[in-house]
């Protein structure tokens, strides 16, 4: 894709003391162990070791180097597990009041070097500032949170048998990835993470380099899926794999656990859809439209889907259309003056150019199928600094009624568009947003109460709003999901430390199970 300037006269620059070198460097200060002058280390068995083959890596933000993954291969792979077992037992019998305080001392320094970790989010994996910041402080507050707690959680529970092994996708790598394994450190486990193929790669070092510094039996590690498996998923070390991704990788990763009987949590995708039926509020919807779209949607609570009555289709677009138009895209760092605060951005790249080309490609082919364009962003309305590199920016686009054949009508794109289905009764509304066999979240606009009451329990989603936005969430806040987008213990305040604890014999953990399904 051609690089394009700014829409206005202004030529912008970027933000002072931001840059890539700017940020590596400020890395090689803080934690020297983890990082080297053109590469980051592994940590394992206590050590930060200089092992792995380094794969070259590009920033989404403007396609200029970073530092990429050091793989390693299977075998070291099945070492860095061995040696985390042996943490694992050592750290298990350390008593709750010195994890508490080695816990709480991670996040000290997690919040002391709050920004830095903020800004190696901006370029690894392009969240605009807002959202980076809130990633690092979603993590920190809410692992205090445990900290503040957790004592209750873990009467008349142990720790595990062996290590937590988590594989986490990259748009959260502080406030899912970092979050769990303090936690899970928290309740006597030793954790191990694999880093993110596709970004978090700095991030993720500083913040274990923190960690590993108060005694946090931390291993982090980087390499293919498919050849760190056998360590990572199937090793008989292994007490529980928590995953956090797509469908098909979650699969294999739920068929190795389930013919292993080994503990899991599969965090898997899902559309997660907005039903509108007999519905007034329209100023209520259009406040909440440009929030749909924090991130680009790269958010596993995203909401790709409106399933619209079609008696009210003309008042929904009325309401959609100004708010989409009022997006704000571009370079995350890009500024009228170096000393200029952050700009307020809605979203900036996606993850790679190799998944902005799919989104284009998904959208073009929709629309030759007989899908009905109703808005695509501008290029030239984006923010950009002069010349750069956009080939992983895809402005927002909504589509009325992909086609049946287009991954767009079953599959969440992961990325900024918006895909319309009309219905005209409640059974077809309910199909429209059970499209995926299980989501994570849903939400139903609609003016009677009564009418949400019936609806809500026959909508396929873990969390079902009110004509609000359901999250994640954090702290107490309960976590999991139906069908095929949640394998294993749910999670979330007690839940959490209940899926990486051993209970009662014979404890049934409240989860989506091959043998059983049980709600908390």
């Amino acid at each position: 894709m051609a690089s394009t300037l700014t829409p206005d006269t202004t030529t912008l620059t970027l933000k002072s003391g931001t840059s890539w070198a700017d940020a590596w460097q400020r890395c090689l200060t803080v934690a020297p162990e983890a990082f080297r002058d053109d590469r980051v280390l592994n940590l394992w068995a206590d050590t930060w070791q200089a092992d792995g083959r380094a794969l070259p890596a590009t920033s989404p933000v403007d396609g200029s180097p970073i530092a990429g993954p050091p793989r390693l291969d299977g075998r070291t792979a099945q070492q860095a597990v061995r040696a985390s077992l042996d943490r694992h037992r050592a750290w298990r019998h350390v008593r709750l009041d010195e994890r508490r305080a080695r816990v709480a001392a991670t996040l000290d320094a997690l919040t002391e070097h709050r920004e830095l970790l903020a800004l190696l989010l901006v370029w690894e994996i392009g969240k605009p500032w807002r959202l980076a910041q809130a990633d690092v402080d979603r993590a920190i507050d809410g692992v205090r949170w445990y900290v503040d707690g957790i004592d209750p959680m873990l009467a008349g529970r142990a720790p595990l048998d062996g290590p937590v092994s988590n594989i986490a996708s990259w748009n959260y790598p502080m406030s899912v990835l970092v979050h769990a394994m303090l936690v899970q450190a928290l309740a006597g486990n030793a954790v191990i993470a694999k880093t993110p193929t596709d970004g978090g790669l700095a991030c993720l070092t500083l913040a274990c380099a923190l960690a590993a510094r108060e005694g946090i039996p931390a291993t982090l590690v980087s390499g293919s899926g498919g050849e760190l498996s056998q360590a990572l998923v199937r090793a008989p070390e292994i007490g529980c794999v928590s995953f956090v991704g797509g469908r098909d990788t979650g699969a294999a990763v739920a068929t190795a656990v389930a013919d292993l009987g080994k503990r899991h949590i599969l965090e898997q995708e899902g559309l997660n859809t907005w039903g509108i039926w007999n519905h007034s509020d329209w100023d209520e919807l259009a406040a909440v439209v440009p929030k749909l779209f924090d991130y680009g949607k790269q958010r596993c609570t995203a909401y790709p889907r409106f399933v619209v009555q079609r008696r009210l289709f003309d008042d929904f677009l009325a309401a959609y259309l100004p708010a989409v138009r009022t997006l704000r895209v571009g370079h995350p760092l890009a500024v009228e003056r170096p000393e200029d605060p952050f700009p307020a951005l809605d979203f900036g790249p996606v993850i790679n150019a190799a998944k902005a080309k799919e989104l284009h490609d998904q959208v073009a082919e929709a629309i030759d199928r007989g899908a009905v364009p109703l808005h695509r962003g501008r290029e030239s309305d984006a923010r950009f600094l002069p010349g750069q590199d956009t080939s992983a920016y895809v402005q927002p686009v909504t589509l009325l009624n992909p086609p049946r054949s287009s991954p767009l009508h079953h599959a969440e794109p992961f990325g900024p568009v918006d895909t319309i289905v009309l219905v005209d009764t409640e059974a077809e509304l309910l199909a429209a947003m059970n499209a995926s066999n299980g989501a994570l979240v849903a939400t139903l606009s609609t003016d009677d109460r009564a009418t949400f009451d019936r609806l809500a329990p026959q909508i396929r989603a873990f969390k079902v709003g009110h004509g609000k936005a359901r999250s994640r969430g954090d702290r107490d806040e309960l976590f999991g999901g139906f069908g095929a987008s949640w394998r294993g213990a749910f999670v979330g305040g007690e839940l959490l430390v209940r899926a990486v604890t051993r209970g009662p014999a014979r404890e049934r953990l409240p989860g989506n199970f091959p043998d059983y399904h049980l709600m908390p």
